[in-house]
């Protein structure tokens, strides 16, 4: 767990087939900009528990968006664990259930798989499930998943989760079913009572509304930390470049949007710090018809490929609303005033 007083700023990852190295940052008053560096091993299927030492300690989960309900469920989960020397696993599930079972009203994510992963590596867990969700494990009844669960866990000795999940086959099993079946597996079981921020209950779906409307302050508060969007550099149609403002286009993992628009905002690669100007939204100006929104961002006093790299926004300060201009000399001066108020957020 992270060392009391610090908290989870920014993270990059290194991938390998069987882990992940996170590198988080954290900031403190006395030590800033340093890097820890956590070894995080991510089991694939339910048998590959047998890989672990027990006793087990399971926070199970969708957390989508690692927001404070799921960080006291998993948190939780993982100081019981190391309180009885054991190993705390957080299980988590790829893609979102709704994603398959209701893929025409799936809701976007808050945060991308590997995201997430950073996000729970924080709270104190060495170990990730990730249980591909498909149609054939929908079906799976709630008995026969927790009885695979305690088949390949050395000593399963708890299940902490929130108090309203719902598993197995037409989600029938429930926080009272797991207590049941607690009782016939001699495993003890958690459920965590629902989190308030400001009177309201934190969940994933206030969030997005939260993002969606650009209330990211309350979405903040819901999450414990600032919303980003998490994507990856791809190549675009390089306009940018030819009006003397380049920008890197992100094929972005995360899907919620806030509400289109020029922003002021931070970004960080590889752990390095920069900013610049971001605009989401339709490009009016230039598009050729295209009706998928783009998320693209002129970086400040920047000149690297960075191409294929993975690139964390936080949307710092909304500048504009996203208009269409009458020519794309127009568009070029509204963006130099808008790199102009950009350094001059970035002085202040």
């Amino acid at each position: 767990m992270a060392p009391s007083g610090f908290g989870l700023r920014h993270f990059f990852v290194i991938r390998h087939s069987s882990f992940v190295i996170v590198l988080i940052r954290y900031s403190l008053s006395v030590i800033a900009n340093s890097f820890v560096i956590f070894l995080l091993i991510t089991l694939r299927a339910i048998s590959e528990l047998t890989q672990l030492r027990g006793p087990l300690f399971l926070a199970i989960g969708v957390f989508d968006g690692v927001h404070l309900g799921h960080q006291a469920v998993i948190s939780t989960s993982a100081r019981h664990a190391h309180s009885a020397d054991g190993t705390p696993v957080v299980v988590t599930f790829d893609p979102h259930p709704a994603k398959v079972l209701r893929p025409q009203k799936a809701p976007h994510l808050l945060t991308a798989t590997q995201h997430k992963i950073a996000l729970i590596r924080n709270l104190g867990v060495a170990h990730l499930l990730v249980i591909e969700f498909s149609s054939e494990f929908a079906a799976t009844p709630p008995e026969q998943f927790i009885s695979q669960l305690v088949a390949y866990s050395q000593a399963l000795r708890e299940i902490c989760v929130g108090h309203e999940w719902s598993f197995g086959k037409n989600r029938a099993g429930n926080l009272d079913l797991l207590k049941k079946l607690g009782a016939s597996y001699n495993f003890n079981v958690v459920g965590i009572p629902p989190v308030m921020v400001d009177g309201e209950v934190v969940s994933s779906t206030s969030i997005r509304v939260a993002v969606e409307t650009g209330d990211l302050n309350r979405a903040a508060k819901m999450l414990g930390r600032e919303y980003t969007i998490l994507g990856t550099v791809m190549h675009g149609e390089a306009v940018g470049n030819k009006i003397g403002y380049p920008t890197a286009n992100l094929s972005a993992h995360s899907e919620q949007f806030p509400p289109n628009g020029v922003y002021f905002a931070e970004a960080w690669i590889q752990g390095v710090q920069h900013h610049g100007v971001v605009n989401l939204g339709f490009r009016p100006t230039v598009s050729r018809g295209e009706s998928q929104r783009t998320l693209e961002i002129h970086l400040l006093d920047f000149d690297r490929d960075i191409y294929g790299e993975d690139v964390e926004i936080r949307f710092l300060q909304y500048l504009r609303p996203e208009r269409k201009f009458e020519s794309v000399d127009a568009l070029a001066r509204q963006i130099e005033a808008d790199v102009k108020q950009a350094r001059e957020l970035c002085a202040a």
